[in-house]
């Protein structure tokens, strides 16, 4: 009998220090001074607006996006509030603009739908690390991970290589670096969504070639426009 009441005992004992450790974890989950900062990647179509005459997308252009973005919420709920980061992103816009150099080492431009130029692929390849600003909205708590996002704001990237690649009949030719490219390209971003899933949008506020870029006398004034899919890591 004895036996038995003192394992009872013990086993209250026990019950109780094991409520008390995990009031404790829990206090812990409970921070109040939580921040969503996190990791992003995004994989988006990209279009190009503001096409000159004639000129045109082929085949399927795809960009790849990645990055840290540090939270700054800024109400006591904390759940509405500035994101400052940092990251890079490749992108690839297959059309039919022809660049190549000519004798005497200018970058001319030419429209392969204008020309009797044969060919099965043509790209240009941007290279940037970017630095996007964000005013967010979420409904997040400290012990929530999974809410609704709106996040809503500005991305200023830098061009740290390009490359043209075209197969025809003229054979392989490739350049690089495309002196003619704008070194910054800056523009519009939305993101909203649920938990890891979430809409993208980025609107390019400049042309992706300055003005020195013409076919003919016209100057190719594109922008870009992307929109898929970005998901958040904590």
């Amino acid at each position: 009998m004895k036996l038995i009441i003192t394992f009872i005992m013990g086993l209250f004992c026990a019950t109780l220090v094991f409520s008390q450790e995990v009031v404790k974890d829990s206090s812990k989950v409970e921070d109040t001074k939580y921040r969503e900062d996190q990791f992003y990647f995004a994989i988006t179509y990209n279009l190009l607006a503001n096409k000159p005459a004639n000129v045109k997308q082929t085949g399927f252009s795809s960009g790849f996006q990645f990055g840290f973005i540090r939270d700054f919420p800024l109400n006591e709920q904390r759940n509405f509030g500035l994101g400052l980061g940092l990251g890079a992103s490749i992108n690839a816009y297959n059309n039919n603009i022809f660049v190549y150099t000519d004798d005497v080492g200018n970058i001319e431009y030419v429209n392969l739908s204008e020309s009797d130029i044969d060919y099965s692929k043509n790209k240009l390849s941007t290279y940037l690390l970017e630095m996007p600003f964000e005013v967010r909205w979420r409904t997040s708590t400290a012990s929530e991970y999974k809410f609704w996002r709106i996040y809503t704001g500005f991305k200023v990237g830098y061009l740290l290589a390009s490359s043209t690649k075209f197969k025809g009949e003229a054979g392989k030719i490739k350049n690089s670096n495309i002196k003619d490219l704008n070194d910054f390209q800056y523009g519009l971003t939305l993101s909203a969504g649920y938990n890891t899933w979430n809409f993208h949008v980025y609107y390019s506020l400049n042309p992706m070639f300055s003005q020195d870029a013409k076919i003919g006398t016209d100057a190719i004034e594109m922008t870009a426009v992307k929109f898929g899919l970005i998901f958040y890591l904590l």
